[in-house]
């Protein structure tokens, strides 16, 4: 069964949102990665600007016991993030075909903007805009604990 996740985007200050989240929910980052950690093959990771260097890339930080809050800050090539559109669903899945049953079938009639591929980070991910204007990320991780 697929786990649905916040995952909270930022204009460069996503460090500092979820060390004020560690501090009000406790526990540990099991992942920090910044733009600069990105190989130069992976798709943007040999353009990334000095200011973006530094920028949050992906952080998770588990907030119970089958919630984890995850975020990203937007970088050069994304743009600065809209508040109010913000905020994406993020379902983790048990399987590549659940993966690609889930992208295919909530993406319908709506904007896939980076359609499911295997990702420098070990997993199969992609993400979408639905019908209605949700934002959606499909992830199944292929070597976990990231």
């Amino acid at each position: 069964m697929a786990a649905i996740n916040p995952y909270l985007l930022f204009n460069g200050n996503c460090e500092e949102a979820f060390l004020f989240y560690q501090s009000v929910f406790g526990g540990e980052f099991p992942y920090v990665g910044k733009f600069s950690d990105m190989p130069a093959d992976a798709a943007g990771g040999g353009s990334i600007s000095e200011e973006d260097k530094n920028r949050i890339m992906h952080i998770s930080l588990p907030i119970g016991k089958d919630s984890i809050l995850m975020g990203s800050d937007s970088n050069s090539a994304s743009g600065p993030v809209a508040f109010g559109s913000n905020i994406s669903i993020s379902i983790n899945t048990e399987s590549r075909d659940e993966a690609d049953k889930l992208f295919n079938g909530l993406s319908a009639g709506g904007s896939p903007f980076m359609p499911m591929s295997q990702t420098f980070w070990g997993a199969y991910f992609g993400m979408f805009v639905d019908k209605f204007g949700i934002h959606w990320m499909v992830n199944f991780d292929e070597t976990p604990n990231k």
